[in-house]
């Protein structure tokens, strides 16, 4: 059994020999414990300081391309190494390193494929009490898309076995790991969650510009991420938003023109409205169909890189 333990890192020199030095190197039915390093475009010495934390393998890009692109990139390699399980954890040592003993204890014991670090937010007291709210809204919404019980869903600290792993497919430039729970909640694969250990990190964050900025990114991952894979459901809520007031509207015009003689000349308006919307109504339920069969598509690719990955 190997374990990979990934750290995305950008121009963290000062913080990356505690985070690799809190990295468990022995752990009871893991034969082989390896660190890969994926550099994005760091511009310090953090490659040159992670060398000296032993670590086995560094994935490095000539530019910054972002914690996304890092992380799938990350996976990939992990995979090629033939990682069995992968591990990823922040460069900045906000996790405690230990409990990758806690995460990967249920993928050891096949309970699931999944395990997400919950930094039990509530109990942070780096967080705000607005940023608190915030979380337990964001992350209640991401359950509901996901099928997933997980309380942390922003949480980085994860560990994937390698058959979960087989399935994740990165497509947002902003953080991956909204999109990543919902993709893999949509697989129907077994996630589940642990209360982790956390340090305070002294920088603030480089993924967003403020809690605003932070809270508009994920609500569009997570509408694009759930659109992917339930688009005739998100056009057909969206049709229905215009088709019931038409509905509506067009049984009032009849009303007039049945039962009140004379009276629907003047709610001619009323009738045009009423067809407006519900020609919009039917053009989204059209656009909802064909978005599906785009979905179906997009499936049967993720299929085709599942199989290619398992021949590694």
């Amino acid at each position: 059994m190997k374990l990979i333990i990934q750290v995305p890192c950008y121009n963290e020199e000062k913080v990356i020999s505690e985070t690799l030095a809190s990295v468990p190197r022995t752990i009871d039915g893991i034969d082989q414990v390896e660190v890969l390093i994926i550099d994005d475009g760091s511009t310090d010495e953090t490659v040159a300081v992670a060398r000296k934390g032993n670590v086995n393998h560094v994935l490095s890009f000539k530019r910054n391309q972002g914690l996304a692109r890092a992380f799938a990139a990350g996976i990939e390699k992990c995979l090629e190494l033939g990682a069995d399980i992968i591990v990823n954890t922040d460069a900045d040592n906000q996790y405690e390193g230990k409990d990758i003993v806690k995460l990967v204890q249920p993928i050891l014991e096949e309970r699931a494929d999944i395990v997400i670090g919950d930094r039990q937010t509530d109990k942070m007291t780096s967080f705000s009490l607005a940023k608190k709210i915030f979380q337990k809204l964001g992350s209640a919404l991401v359950r509901r898309l996901s099928n997933a019980d997980v309380p942390d869903t922003v949480s980085g600290f994860r560990a994937y076995s390698r058959e979960a792993a087989m399935h994740i497919n990165v497509l947002t430039d902003f953080s991956y790991t909204v999109e990543n729970l919902i993709q893999l909640g949509t697989e129907r694969l077994r996630i589940v969650s642990v209360p982790v250990r956390t340090h305070e990190t002294l920088r603030k964050s480089r993924l967003h510009k403020g809690i605003v900025h932070f809270m508009a990114s994920q609500m569009q991952t997570m509408i694009r991420s759930y659109a992917m894979y339930k688009a005739l459901k998100i056009f057909t809520y969206i049709g229905f938003v215009f088709f019931i007031p038409g509905f509506v509207l067009g049984l009032r015009f009849l009303y007039f023109y049945i039962f009140v003689p004379g009276a629907a000349t003047g709610h001619i308006q009323s009738l045009i409205f009423s067809a407006i919307l519900i020609i919009i109504a039917f053009i989204l339920f059209m656009l909802g169909i064909v978005a599906d069969l785009v979905s179906d598509n997009r499936k049967l690719i993720e299929k085709l890189i599942y199989f290619q990955r398992k021949r590694l």
